[in-house]
């Protein structure tokens, strides 16, 4: 063989690893393999987390229950969140990068998940089209809804009696995370009158500390963030407000997984799983573990 001839040889052998690398896999392969690697998103509590060196968290738990109902070991495929989620669901479902930026190495190679947890089970969005009538997400198919999310607000009884509406945010400052909903709606509903009591933090976590340091009387974020910080912190004093955010849109979501959309063999397998854990209250199960209050996705409300 000539050094062309086996330089070329080389050269195609590394692509090939390359490309094998960082895809994600059929059915077949993960039993085969003996391993799935379930992706979650980096520094999320309470759904996913490293705590004393392992990962934690409602998400790891499931994705732990898939592995260990199909009989392989589970692995754990870290995301860090990019611009949006199309962006995510490329990077970690179907596509994936050559270069792990996260490593800061230029020869790290970034596999991409076999599953992603954490997605929203959303129709709309699912068939969602760019300006030239393209489905945006086409390459993905989004599935097995195991939770109901929504936001919540906690507040300090001490400072407020009770939050009935958000009206009280003209007069008492509230926490909220940076560039997140509640962020946007705070600071534009009922003509900008809350904007000046609105704090922005880095995520609910410090928007809670402020809370506990005295910088804001409330809190607004997602349910599962607030019920798991009430439930962390002891004090009684925190409590669960029971108001509607009016002209917000959508206040509740259903929460799902994700796969390439040439494994929908491993999607049905996944989601026979998924939907055992919701029916039977293994999941629910899952939820209180955390400190968590759960209800139902509504497809499992809507189909008995």
């Amino acid at each position: 063989m000539s050094k062309l001839s086996a330089s070329n040889a080389i050269i195609f052998t590394c692509a090939s690893l390359l490309s094998s690398l960082a895809q994600a896999r059929y059915y077949d392969d993960v039993i085969d393999s003996g391993y799935i690697r379930v992706g979650f998103y980096r520094d999320f509590p309470p759904y996913s987390y490293m705590e004393n060196g392992k990962a934690v968290g409602v998400d790891v738990e499931v994705g732990k229950k898939i592995a260990e109902k199909l009989g392989v070991e589970f692995r754990e495929h870290w995301i860090t969140p990019d611009e949006n989620l199309e962006d995510d669901l490329r990077n970690n479902v179907w596509k994936g990068h050559y270069l792990d930026k996260d490593e800061g190495n230029a020869l790290a190679l970034k596999t991409i998940a076999d599953v992603m947890m954490r997605v929203p089970y959303d129709r709309e969005y699912s068939y969602m089209q760019d300006s030239t009538g393209a489905v945006i997400n086409e390459m993905v198919v989004m599935f097995g809804p195991y939770q109901r999310e929504s936001w919540k607000v906690v507040y300090d009884s001490e400072k407020l009696d009770n939050v009935s509406t958000v009206a009280v945010f003209q007069y008492h400052p509230v926490g909220v995370e940076i560039d997140s909903l509640p962020a946007f709606y705070l600071t534009s509903a009922f003509g900008g009158r809350m904007r000046d009591k609105t704090h922005h933090y880095t995520n609910a976590r410090e928007a809670f500390k402020g809370m506990e340091s005295g910088e804001v009387d409330a809190v607004m974020a997602m349910r599962a963030e607030v019920d798991w910080l009430v439930s962390k912190s002891g004090d009684k004093k925190f409590k669960l407000g029971v108001n509607g955010y009016p002209n917000m849109g959508k206040q509740k979501w259903d929460i799902g997984m994700a796969v390439k959309h040439t494994y929908r063999q491993l999607g049905y397998a996944v989601g026979d799983v998924v939907e055992a854990m919701v029916r039977s209250g293994e999941m629910e199960q899952v939820y209180s573990k955390y400190g968590l209050s759960y209800e139902m996705p509504a497809f499992y409300q809507d189909v008995k």
